[in-house]
C-alpha cells in the first residue's frame, strides 16, 4: 500500500524519534508497570496480614477475658513475631501485659509494656508508660516510675500523668508534692472527666482541697 509524501515524512519522523528514545520509553514503561504490580502485591500482602493478625488478636482477647495468662503470652508472642508492622502487635502486648499483671507475673508484664514503648507509636507508648509506671509503683521502684512519668507523653495524657505522679509521691510520703500533682490532674481533666471524682477523693484523703471550679462541677 502506497503512502503519500506527508505520511512518509510522519513515518520517517516517528522512526527517528523511536530510534532515539524508544529504549528509554520502554524502560520507563517497564519500571512503571513493575511498580504498579509491586504496589498491588504489597497491598494484598498487607490486607492478608491484617486479616490473619485480627484473627489471632480475637483469640488473645478471649484469653485475656478468661485470665489465661499462659495462652495470652503465647498468642502475643506469635503476633509480635509474625505481624510486627501491624497495630495488632502493640495491642497484643498491652493485652498480654494485663493478664501477666493480674497473674502477679510482673516481670512479663514489664517486658510486654517495654515492647510497646520500644515499638509502638506515640499514643500506644503513652499508654504503656503509664501502665509500666503503675507496675513500678507496685514494686516500690518509685524513682523508676517517676523517671518514666517525667518522659515524653502526648498532651491528651497530661491528666493521667499527673494523677499517677500523685500516687507515686504519696507512696514516697511527699504529701505536699502529691497534692500539687492531684490538683494539676484535676485542672487537666476538666469538670466532666470520668476520673475526676476519684482524684478528688485521693486529694482530700491527704488533706488537700479541689479547686473551687471542680468542686462546683462535681
Amino acid at each position: 500500500m502506497a503512502y503519500d509524501l506527508e505520511e512518509q515524512e510522519q513515518i520517517a519522523s516517528f522512526k527517528a524519534f523511536w530510534s532515539k528514545y524508544g529504549n528509554l520509553i520502554t524502560w520507563v514503561l517497564i519500571i512503571a508497570l513493575g511498580s504498579f504490580a509491586a504496589y498491588n502485591f504489597w497491598n494484598q500482602h498487607v490486607r492478608k496480614q491484617s486479616v490473619e493478625a485480627s484473627a489471632l488478636y480475637d483469640e488473645l482477647t478471649d484469653a485475656v477475658t478468661a485470665n489465661d495468662n499462659a495462652k495470652a503470652q503465647r498468642i502475643a508472642s506469635d503476633i509480635q513475631d509474625k505481624f510486627k508492622r501491624t497495630a495488632y502487635a502493640q495491642m497484643s502486648a498491652l493485652g498480654a501485659a494485663k493478664t501477666a499483671f493480674e497473674a502477679n507475673d510482673l516481670k512479663t508484664a514489664k517486658t510486654q509494656l517495654q515492647y510497646v514503648i520500644d515499638n509502638g507509636d506515640d499514643e500506644y507508648q503513652s499508654v504503656a508508660k503509664l501502665r509500666l509506671a503503675g507496675v513500678l509503683l507496685d514494686e516500690k521502684n518509685y524513682d523508676g516510675a517517676m523517671k518514666l512519668l517525667d518522659g515524653k507523653f502526648l498532651p491528651q495524657f497530661a491528666a493521667e500523668v499527673q494523677d499517677r505522679k500523685g500516687d507515686v509521691l504519696v507512696a514516697q510520703n511527699k504529701i505536699a508534692d502529691a497534692r500539687n500533682a492531684y490538683v494539676a490532674a484535676l485542672a487537666a481533666m476538666g469538670p466532666k472527666h470520668p476520673g475526676s471524682q476519684l482524684v478528688r477523693i485521693k486529694l482530700e484523703a491527704i488533706g488537700g482541697s479541689a479547686p473551687a471550679e471542680t468542686k462546683a462541677a462535681a
